[in-house]
């Protein structure tokens, strides 16, 4: 090839781009997209929940009642001075209590009526939807729902005495051994259709011809219940196990509307003890050193379950970059 000839070659070379700058241009645009749609969630985000979260923090090192800016620094005390209440170590154990129960009676309860709610049955859609009503109200309106309900004398005891259960009226909210197990069956009444949708969405997922193979197998219903599709609820049965463990350990508008953590603190919560050490009694720095021992505990029990739980189901959600 002449000069001449590979001094035209040479520019219609280099016009080409290389795959290397488109590269770097692909990565610039992705990365613009993503400041742009993110970008707002996270501020908001950072400003309403990581700026709460240090700011609480920082509180929880003073002795402040909430008027004029905190200068009374105690260091760790509010921290001790938490963890030696017996008040709130009761509070913690009723959390407790309401994460076990709730495993233990909501999980079977919730996966019994999703496979009643799943198979042929007359009638199937409104059912559904009365299992699912409870769950779209607020829980304000069922906490004062159910304190009317449950009062001495209320449509609960009348209920009762008129089909001749006498024995079994009691003081349902103020009975200091019942009331735990009172707010339990009402939250249950509460959240289970929470549970039922979310399991019959589950069991959308179970494939039709696994059941049929089964049954040409000669399996009965409850074997292929059993052996097929309660093991395809797996992931199912852990998100919902996440999700009612951390309710739990959250839980607040029920206990504090009907029984405000009393009697003498026998429904106490670790949300509701928040708010009555903080906004009743006026120890904002002490409330808020046992707001970072709530969150502290929400966050360990997450990443405990992502760990060792929840990372079986995600993990091949995640995939590398493909070029």
């Amino acid at each position: 090839m002449s000069t001449v000839e590979e001094r035209a070659a040479t520019p219609a070379r280099s016009a080409t781009p290389s795959r290397g700058s488109v590269r770097r241009r692909t990565g610039r645009r992705t990365r613009a997209e993503l400041a742009l749609l993110l970008g707002p969630a996270l501020t908001l985000f950072a400003l309403f929940v990581l700026v709460s979260i240090a700011a609480a923090v920082y509180y929880s090192f003073f002795d402040w009642n909430g008027f004029g800016p905190p200068s009374r620094l105690v260091g760790l005390a509010n921290y001790r001075k938490a963890l030696a209440d017996p008040v709130f170590r009761g509070a913690v154990r009723h959390n407790l209590v309401f994460a076990v129960l709730s495993v233990a009676v909501q999980l079977p309860l919730t996966v019994a009526l999703a496979l009643l709610l799943n198979g042929r049955l007359r009638g199937r859609a409104l059912l559904r939807l009365v299992a699912f009503t409870p769950y779209v109200l607020s829980e304000a309106i069922t906490a004062v729902a159910w304190l009317v309900l449950l009062q001495p004398g209320g449509a609960v005891d009348r209920g009762l005495r008129s089909v001749g259960l006498d024995s079994l009226v009691h003081q349902w909210l103020a009975d200091p051994d019942l009331v735990l197990y009172t707010l339990f069956a009402v939250s249950t009444w509460k959240y289970l259709g929470f549970g039922i949708i979310l399991f019959l969405a589950g069991l959308q997922g179970v494939p039709t011809e696994l059941r049929e193979a089964a049954a040409l197998d000669g399996a009965s219903a409850w074997q292929t219940t059993r052996k097929v599709v309660l093991p395809l609820l797996g992931p199912t049965v852990r998100i919902w196990i996440f999700l009612s463990v951390i309710g739990s350990l959250q839980l607040f508008e029920l206990v504090w509307i009907m029984t405000l953590g009393g009697p003498a603190g026998s429904s106490a919560t670790m949300a509701t003890y928040v708010i009555d050490r903080g906004f009743r009694r006026y120890q904002f720095g002490y409330g808020s050193a046992v707001a970072v021992v709530l969150f502290a505990v929400c966050f360990v029990f997450a990443l405990a379950y992502q760990r060792f739980a929840l990372r079986r189901d995600t993990g091949g959600a995640l995939t590398g970059r493909v070029d």
